[in-house]
């Protein structure tokens, strides 16, 4: 597999540490909110990765944070008068909920801040003691003037990025790049105790710590949103590889921007969703498909139209597998050699899924080779097919939708579906409503569903 290394700005052929075991580190949300939209596309992309490297045969160990104290988080809980931990528990679980609805797996942890106090210290004393950062007033900076590697995954250059800034008068720090590791305890904050008194991590050095803790000293791939590049992935690089003297991550992927409507969500602009508003107005598999619809480090626009679309595709999808469902329930056909070369036609499209997702995981071509794959079984496969092309045909369409980790529902939720907009063209014919009861007859068949209007009232068939 052929993967772009942010560090190198390249594709590179993928080569895990340890063969056949992957180790991989994804940043997680800070829980003080519901998780928007943005947040979402990295969260599907490099679960969407873990599923792939697994299909491959290969052991991963996935880690995702959670950051449960910070700035944000002890606001909202002054607001809401409740303590940060309860802010934290209430927006993880959250997390979950949504997480769930797009089809995401749990990660194999979800470590939080608050309960790896003492490997946090435990690093900001190796990066202290190795003359790479230093205290003031019980605040601990990482000092980048000392480290010469720094701006390396950003290709950002110290000298231009201290040009661009300024010390203000009074600040501690003795560069303006330079950033916290430690923070010294302000009050009514939560804090712990240190070598350099009460305080409380500063942001990114939870990372550095929670990938160590579990995945070692250098893991194989860590990745996040393109946002996170620089400062917080660049310091992550400093501040692990400055406390073991070794590489941190050997692979970097990032995700890119998504734009609402053409435009950067914001909430000044009155466009900024969480996957919580979202979720009111769509089913999140609607989300995810739109998601890998594109490849994960190009730009994606988001808006209502691009969703409808979407969930017309996703509509196509669940028909095609309620079909081959359905064919599998009544065929009785015997298997031919045409069939058996119609296994090996099937096939290509597998082996097309896995060359694009080989391809720097190029899931707009994987879904692609899907839809094609749907094409060709609907062109040869009818009630004469055998039961073993059916099921061939039923079990690598699913197995290649797994990877994706769409079409998971249940049969059933789909002909409620139907039956719902069955009801709703009745309704639309006493009306005398001709044009919605056309437009829905005309939506069903495009979708292979034929309705017959009988003296026993209408019946639907899968075309």
């Amino acid at each position: 597999m052929r993967i772009f290394n942010t560090m190198n700005r390249k594709k590179e052929e993928f080569v895990p540490l340890v063969p056949g075991e992957v180790k991989m580190y994804s940043c997680g949300p800070t829980v003080y909110n519901y998780f928007h939209i943005g947040n979402a596309r990295p969260f599907i992309i490099f679960d969407i990765l873990r599923n792939y490297f697994e299909y491959r045969g290969n052991k991963v160990t996935f880690v995702q944070n959670f950051t449960d104290v910070d700035d944000k988080i002890i606001k909202r809980a002054k607001e809401e008068g409740i303590s940060e931990k309860e802010v934290a528990d209430k927006y993880i679980q959250e997390y979950f909920k949504d997480a769930k609805g797009l089809g995401i797996r749990k990660a194999d942890y979800h470590p939080r801040v608050t309960e790896l106090i003492p490997e946090i210290i435990d690093i900001v004393r190796k990066i202290e003691d190795k003359g790479y950062a230093y205290e003031v007033n019980g605040n601990v900076y990482f000092d980048t003037a000392e480290f010469s590697d720094y701006g390396k995954l950003s290709k950002q250059n110290l000298e231009e990025l201290d040009a661009g800034a300024r010390v203000d008068v009074g600040e501690e720090k003795r560069n303006p790049m330079d950033f916290a590791l430690w923070k010294s305890q302000k009050p009514g904050e939560p804090a712990w105790e240190s070598p350099w008194g009460m305080g409380r991590p500063g942001w990114h050095i939870e990372c550095s710590a929670m990938a160590m803790k579990y995945l070692g000293e250098t893991i194989d791939i860590h990745s996040g949103g393109q946002d996170l590049v620089f400062p917080h992935h660049e310091n992550e690089v400093a501040q692990s590889e400055a406390a073991t003297g070794k590489p941190f991550a050997r692979y970097w992927m990032h995700n890119g921007f998504i734009n609402i409507n053409n435009e950067k969500m914001s909430k000044s602009l009155n466009n900024f969703f969480t996957v919580r508003d979202i979720s009111e107005m769509y089913d999140l598999e609607v989300v995810r498909l739109f998601m890998v619809s594109s490849h994960y480090r190009s730009p994606i626009n988001f808006s209502k139209e691009l969703l409808d679309s979407t969930k017309s595709s996703l509509e196509r999808l669940y028909i095609a597998k309620s079909n081959l469902v359905h064919l599998l329930s009544v065929v009785k056909g015997t298997e031919t050699a045409l069939e058996e070369a119609l296994k090996e036609s099937f096939l290509t499209h597998k082996d097309r899924f896995i060359e694009a997702m080989e391809d720097d995981l190029n899931t707009a071509d994987a879904v692609s080779a899907i839809f094609d794959l749907v094409r060709d079984i609907n062109s040869n496969i009818n009630e004469e097919s055998s039961k073993g092309l059916v099921k061939f045909a039923l079990d690598l369409y699913m197995e290649l939708a797994g990877v994706l980790g769409i079409l998971n529902k249940k049969e059933e939720s789909l002909d409620d579906e139907i039956e719902k907009l069955i009801e709703e063209r009745q309704q639309a014919r006493k009306d005398k409503n001709w044009a919605l009861s056309d437009k829905i007859r005309d939506d069903l068949k495009a979708k292979g569903i034929i309705l017959e209007d009988t003296p026993a009232g209408v019946k639907w068939r899968r075309a």
